[in-house]
């Protein structure tokens, strides 16, 4: 299979960059805005929203993605070891903590902001688009 997927990885690269980028900014939009079926929220939470539209539009779109998703990730680690991890030690065990998002997305973040951009992205077309083959 990765002899003939792995030719087309630098394409869903910039897939998962995009889909994670607008999914990311979707949940923001939830706290930031109260829209697609969240809450409007205040405080540290309303903060959270406005750095994940905001990122999530950068990282998907790929003008300077590396950066954002370097503060992406390091949001949802925090957001992990501030909501999730006082409920209790696991994601997944029974009872779990609920913080399996969290980690997850923080992990993707991490992966995009060590590869940069890549294709199909404005920092390709301003020639910038980090190392990702």
């Amino acid at each position: 299979m990765e002899k003939w997927l792995g030719k087309y990885s630098n394409f869903f690269y910039a897939l998962l960059r995009l889909v994670a980028g607008v999914l990311f900014a979707c949940h923001g939009a939830q706290k930031a805005f109260g829209s697609l079926g969240g809450q409007k929220q205040t405080g540290l939470l309303l903060v959270a929203g406005a750095i994940e539209v905001v990122c999530g539009i950068l990282i998907g779109v790929g003008l300077f993605a590396g950066f954002f998703a370097f503060i992406a990730a390091g949001e949802m680690a925090v957001a992990y070891f501030y909501q999730h991890a006082p409920r209790g030690a696991s994601p997944m065990m029974q009872g779990g903590n609920g913080g399996e998002l969290a980690v997850l997305y923080c992990f993707i973040f991490l992966f995009i902001a060590a590869s940069g951009s890549g294709i199909l992205s404005i920092d390709a077309l301003r020639g910038k688009a980090g190392r990702r083959r």
